[in-house]
């Protein structure tokens, strides 16, 4: 069933949540250990995250270094089936740009449209740790909205070898926003351009990025519908968790802290502190959002689950 179908059916808020998958050499119970005591909560969709590949350097023989490619987890599709198989809840894979080929992404949406996953989250992806900006596989895609229109001709029966024949698909297809402005835009009227242009191309529903001010959130969906964009905005949420997230957070995800949790992850001694704040701003962020009518709250749990299940306790 399509994320549209159930935000348009659903009677109130929705819960949702994203999961890592782990590091190879780890099994699929891994995964569904962090699923399992989420689903209390009856999400309607589970969002499965896709890294992108590193590259590590190897010493040859004749003293050269040999750049090799890895991929430290497993894809999406094989994840996506598994948790639809056990929990009977839909699968959101995440398509990215970096490092697939065009020819890539079809073989790989085929595979989807095979095993009944009928959602797709288009990302760009960001850059690997070695380069300073994003640089596209030579036989791929730059930008999201390029990742969506390809989607959009497989919806419509148009394949890149155009002499064989098959069947339309049908995927809906979800895209990111950001309501403090993706790091990389000139500023947030073109950031939102950005945005409309991927909706104009396909996409049906946006799920931000991480937000701790609600007041960011409501205002970028204003801003949104004023440029025309009509389609669900799900709000996503991310509890602080240790110590670390203090500084990490803001300088990774290029996000702001409001004042009244700044002051008071100061006071925290320890990451048990930062956890159980973590949890509490997470109530009220969440009942705020739920009170003012949002389509569906999704928490990026990053496989773990312990601080997300004590948020939806007290919210669904």
């Amino acid at each position: 069933m399509k994320v549209t179908q159930h935000l348009n059916e659903a009677k109130g808020t929705l819960f949702s949540f994203e999961i890592l998958p782990p590091l190879k050499g780890k099994s699929i119970q891994s995964i569904f250990d962090g699923i399992d005591p989420l689903m209390e909560f009856k999400p309607r969709f589970v969002n499965v995250t896709y890294h992108r590949e590193e590259y590590i350097y190897k010493e040859r023989e004749n003293g050269l270094l040999e750049k090799i490619a890895i991929r430290k987890r497993p894809g999406t599709v094989g994840i996506c089936a598994a948790i639809m198989n056990k929990y009977h809840v839909d699968a959101v894979p995440h398509l990215i740009c970096g490092g697939f080929s065009k020819e890539e992404t079809e073989n790989a949406l085929i595979d989807l449209q095979f095993l009944g996953i009928d959602n797709v989250l288009a990302l760009r992806g960001d850059s690997i740790k070695t380069e300073s900006t994003f640089r596209p596989h030579n036989e791929g895609h730059r930008y999201a909205v390029e990742l969506i229109k390809q989607i959009g001709e497989m919806n419509l029966g148009n394949y890149m070898v155009e002499d064989i024949k098959m069947e339309p698909t049908d995927f809906c297809i979800g895209a990111a926003g950001y309501p403090e402005k993706h790091f990389e835009a000139m500023n947030m009227s073109t950031d939102l351009q950005y945005l409309k242009d991927k909706v104009d191309a396909g996409a049906e529903y946006i799920v931000t990025q991480m937000f701790f001010d609600n007041q960011k959130y409501f205002d970028f969906v204003d801003q949104c519908r004023a440029i025309g964009i009509q389609v669900p905005i799900i709000p996503g949420l991310k509890p602080v968790k240790t110590m670390d997230h203090i500084t990490f957070l803001p300088k990774f995800f290029k996000i702001d802290y409001p004042e009244a949790l700044s002051k008071e992850l100061l006071k925290c001694k320890d990451s048990k502190q930062v956890e159980q704040l973590g949890i509490e701003w997470g109530i009220q962020q969440s009942k705020e959002l739920k009170e003012a009518g949002v389509p569906c709250i999704h928490y990026y749990t990053m496989s773990n689950s312990s601080q997300v299940k004590a948020i939806a306790k007290e919210v669904f």
